[in-house]
C-alpha cells in the first residue's frame, strides 16, 4: 500500500458488521496506514465491532449514545487522554423509524422527525463541534449521505429531509472550520446492500434499478467507497471541502432511466 495515512488518527462511528459502509471507509483508512478508534452504541453492536476493530489492530473502542452529551463529551475525552490530538473523524449514523420508511412521506409523524433529523444530522454539527477542538494543526470531517436528499425516492422518505439538512451543514460546517485547515465533506453512495439499507421499503428493488441502469451498471462497492475516505481524508484531499462526493456508478446524472428499461 501507499501509507496514504500513515501517522495519522482518527474516530470511525457507525461500524454496525463487516458489510456497513463505516467498515468499509475504516479498513481502507487502516490499509493505508492510519491508526482507528471506534464508536458503538450498546453491548450488541460493541460485541460485533471489537472482533473487527481487532482485525485492523485496534483496542480502542468507546461506547457512545450520540444523544447524550455526557456520553459525547466522555468519548472525545477518552480521544485526548489517550492520543492528544485526532487527524479525521468519519460519522456514519443515521437513524429512522423502520416502520416509516415505507409508505407516504406525508404520514411521517412528528416525534420521528424529531429524532431522525437530531440523530442523523445534528449529531454530525455535534461531534464536529468536539472534534474540531482535537484538530489544532487541522482534520478531515466525514459523512455520508444519500441521492434522496434531492431527489424523491420511493420509501427513503424523512431520510430524505434528515440527509437534505446533513448536506447543507457540511456547506457551512466548510465554512465555519476552513480557516482552521478542517475540510468537511460528505460521501453518497448509491444504494448498498447494508443493514441499515435493508430498513427501508423496497431496498432490493431499488438496488436491482439502481444497478441496471447507472452509467457503469454497477452499484457502488464498500472498497470504492472506502477508497474515496481515504482520498478526502488524506493530503491529496487538502484542498476539497463543503462537497458531496457521489460514489453510485453515476447514477446521479440521470434524467430517466437507460432506454432498455423504458
Amino acid at each position: 500500500m501507499a501509507d496514504l495515512m500513515k501517522g495519522k488518527r482518527g474516530l470511525v462511528m457507525g461500524v454496525a458488521n463487516d458489510r456497513s459502509i463505516a467498515w468499509g471507509i475504516a479498513s481502507a483508512l487502516a490499509a493505508e496506514g492510519a491508526e482507528l478508534a471506534f464508536s458503538y452504541q450498546g453491548e450488541a453492536f460493541g460485541k460485533r465491532v471489537e472482533p473487527l476493530a481487532a482485525s485492523v489492530g485496534s483496542d480502542f473502542l468507546v461506547d457512545v449514545d450520540v444523544m447524550n452529551d455526557a456520553s459525547l463529551d466522555a468519548c472525545f475525552a477518552a480521544l485526548k487522554e489517550r492520543w492528544g490530538t485526532i487527524d479525521f473523524l468519519v460519522h456514519a449514523i443515521a437513524y429512522s423509524d423502520k416502520n416509516e420508511l415505507t409508505g407516504r412521506f406525508i404520514n411521517t409523524s412528528r416525534e420521528n422527525f424529531r429524532n431522525s433529523l437530531s440523530i442523523s444530522c445534528y449529531s454530525f454539527i455535534d461531534v464536529s463541534r468536539r472534534a474540531a477542538e482535537l484538530m489544532p494543526e487541522g482534520g478531515t470531517l466525514l459523512t455520508l449521505t444519500f441521492q434522496g436528499s434531492n431527489r424523491v425516492t420511493p420509501n427513503y422518505n424523512v431520510m430524505g429531509v434528515a440527509k437534505a439538512a446533513l448536506e447543507s451543514s457540511v456547506r457551512y460546517l466548510a465554512n465555519d472550520l476552513g480557516p482552521q485547515k478542517i475540510r468537511v465533506n460528505a460521501i453518497s453512495p448509491g444504494p448498498m446492500k447494508t443493514l441499515a439499507g435493508a430498513a427501508i421499503g423496497g431496498a432490493r428493488a431499488t438496488f436491482r434499478h439502481t444497478e441496471s441502469n447507472a452509467p457503469l451498471r454497477s452499484n457502488a462497492t464498500l472498497e470504492a467507497v472506502g477508497g474515496t475516505a481515504v482520498w478526502l481524508a488524506s493530503d491529496y484531499g487538502a484542498f476539497t471541502t463543503g462537497e458531496v462526493v457521489h460514489v453510485d456508478g453515476g447514477f446521479h446524472v440521470l434524467g430517466m432511466p437507460q432506454a432498455e428499461n423504458l
